[in-house]
């Protein structure tokens, strides 16, 4: 028999169990993990709806599908025409409202640009190319252009580049100082669309920044141009722009200073052709330095013997003409730092290309070295002294060749014992040594590539050997068809391309947007050449016409 405990307790089990599945609903967890989310927010309701005709509202509002948040909002968002007075942009949730502060014209059509300035609150995916557009008459201009971008050197079209235009009688007085009211950007395709534009004259441009503002104020920019207006009448498609890099128009040094070791880097804003340096102050200075130029003629390294001065007053020159003067201050005590280190020609998995001399490349400009502190070991064997010689090179006192008899499959080991080197200021190196191998002749090939050009024989022409990340091994000017030679390359993969030398200078010329200078065009070929071992290959390239440019 139970008693009056028990039955109490057995009349409030189901209430218990109602409590509990309440309770688990309530701690119920939204699933984790998953795939992210990479779709941007889309419009699901404008009011007033997009393309309004006879449009008389104060404000504008847009719903999306998510939550939103505005980015960088007056530098992406931009009016066409242009405002007085800017209209106000604030979003909330999934609203984004646009406020007007100014008085709209009469009987014109307005495009507004969001740019990139609409993303999701979670992943930050971006709503591209989104525009509203309205009329405050009976009328909607539905003029466009569209085109792709592509870049002049890699010939590849490219995404994320800002296409912009300006009416023609306001170009001069815009472009490069203001932001664009009318723009668009190009999609994973490089192609572009600039739509609701009105009958009239324009200049066009594609810009690519690292800092995208819309200006083309910065000499690392990428920009492209049309050489003549668009008459827009009716819808124009097809405008190719290609991006180049404009060499700046004015030389200026873009860095200066003093290294921990006491040399002084000279960076400039565009390579030179044949620069030289001078110390003008103090004038009796300039017989102690020495001067090391890089390989792109855009840097120099300048060493002085005597670092008794407080300041340095130095003259550049091009081709013998001066360019630009310049100065730096050091205190008459200050003190460097300095270690002579070497960096060698061998490859990450210490192998020298057969055939060439071990070079060393020193931190420091050397003095002299002394050989019976230098080991060369072959298998563990000393090598004679009178079997390998050191020489410096005389352009370049960082540089040393080491010179000797190479043998495949042996292991060698170069030492070079404390106080082996002296470098121009007295610095001497600690102990130091380098492990090696000769590389195969059998990884290295061959490669004759027979050149067909054009007919035309007043042309001119640079073929250019390029590897897998486009950097340009060889480079050779050509006048007619011919057969271009690459003896011993590693085996890989390579292209050829093909630059259509305008000015006979054997090299690609860059384009100046002002002077309405378009760069020498290029051309790559699509046949990728791949080489394998101890291999003697042959490749025919037929080079097209060049292509007109606009």
């Amino acid at each position: 028999m139970l008693n009056k405990k028990q039955v109490n307790f057995y009349n409030f089990i189901p209430y218990i169990f109602s409590a509990l599945f309440l309770f688990g609903c309530a701690a119920q967890q939204p699933p984790q993990g998953g795939p992210r989310d990479l779709t941007a927010p889309k419009l699901v309701k404008a009011t007033p709806a997009n393309k309004t005709r006879n449009f008389t509202a104060k404000e504008i509002n847009l719903e999306f599908d998510e939550f939103i948040k505005l980015t960088n909002t007056y530098q992406e968002i931009s009016m066409s025409p242009a405002m007085e007075k800017q209209p106000e942009y604030s979003s909330n949730k999934r609203n984004l409202t646009i406020k007007f502060k100014d008085t709209l014209q009469k009987n014109t059509t307005y495009v507004i640009n969001f740019g990139k300035s609409i993303q999701d609150v979670n992943e930050g995916n971006v709503v591209k190319n989104f525009t509203y557009v309205f009329s405050t008459g009976p009328h909607i201009d539905s003029l466009s252009i569209s085109g792709s971008v592509t870049n002049t050197l890699t010939q590849e079209k490219e995404k994320d580049v800002t296409v912009m235009i300006f009416p023609l009688k306001q170009d001069s007085l815009l472009f490069g100082k203001k932001k664009p009211s009318i723009f668009t950007t190009t999609d994973s395709s490089g192609n572009f669309s600039l739509n609701n534009l009105r009958d009239d004259n324009y200049r066009i441009y594609a810009l690519k920044e690292a800092s995208p503002n819309k200006i083309f104020d910065n000499d690392n920019e990428l920009i492209a141009f049309l050489k003549k207006p668009i008459h827009l009448k009716s819808d124009t498609s097809n405008v190719q722009l290609n991006l180049f890099k404009q060499l700046p128009e004015k030389f200026r040094f873009a860095e200066k200073r003093f290294d921990t070791d006491g040399k002084m880097l000279f960076v400039f804003n565009k390579a030179l052709t044949k620069p030289a340096m001078k110390v003008i102050y103090p004038a009796d200075m300039d017989r102690q330095k020495l001067v090391e130029f890089s390989k792109t003629k855009d840097t120099a390294s300048v060493y002085m013997r005597n670092m008794g001065f407080d300041s340095i007053r130095v003259a550049l020159y091009d081709n013998n003409k001066p360019i630009d003067t310049t100065s730096l201050k050091k205190g008459k005590k200050e003190t460097f730092q300095r270690s002579l280190t070497f960096q060698y020609n061998i490859g990450s998995n210490n192998l020298l290309k057969p055939g060439n001399d071990l070079r060393l490349t020193a931190s420091l400009p050397v003095e002299n070295f002394d050989n019976s502190q230098i080991t060369l070991n072959e298998d563990s064997i000393a090598v004679s002294l009178s079997d390998y010689t050191l020489q410096k090179d005389t352009g370049n006192l960082k540089r040393i060749a080491v010179r000797y008899r190479w043998r495949q499959g042996s292991k060698y080991e170069i030492i070079f014992n404390d106080g082996a080197f002296t470098s121009i200021y007295g610095d001497k190196n600690k102990r130091l040594s380098k492990k090696f191998q000769i590389d195969k002749t059998e990884n290295y090939s061959s490669l004759t590539v027979k050149i067909s050009v054009p007919p035309d024989t007043s042309k001119a022409y640079v073929v250019e050997l390029l590897n897998e990340q486009k950097v340009v091994l060889q480079s050779n000017p050509i006048r007619g068809n011919t057969s271009v030679v690459y003896n011993n390359f590693i085996t890989g993969k390579y292209m050829i391309r093909v630059i259509y030398d305008e000015n006979k200078n054997g090299k690609w010329d860059s384009g100046n947007v002002h002077q309405k200078r378009q760069p020498e065009n290029t051309w790559v070929s699509d046949k990728v050449i791949a080489l394998r071992p101890n291999w003697e290959a042959e490749e025919s390239v037929t080079v097209p016409k060049e292509p007109v440019t606009p």
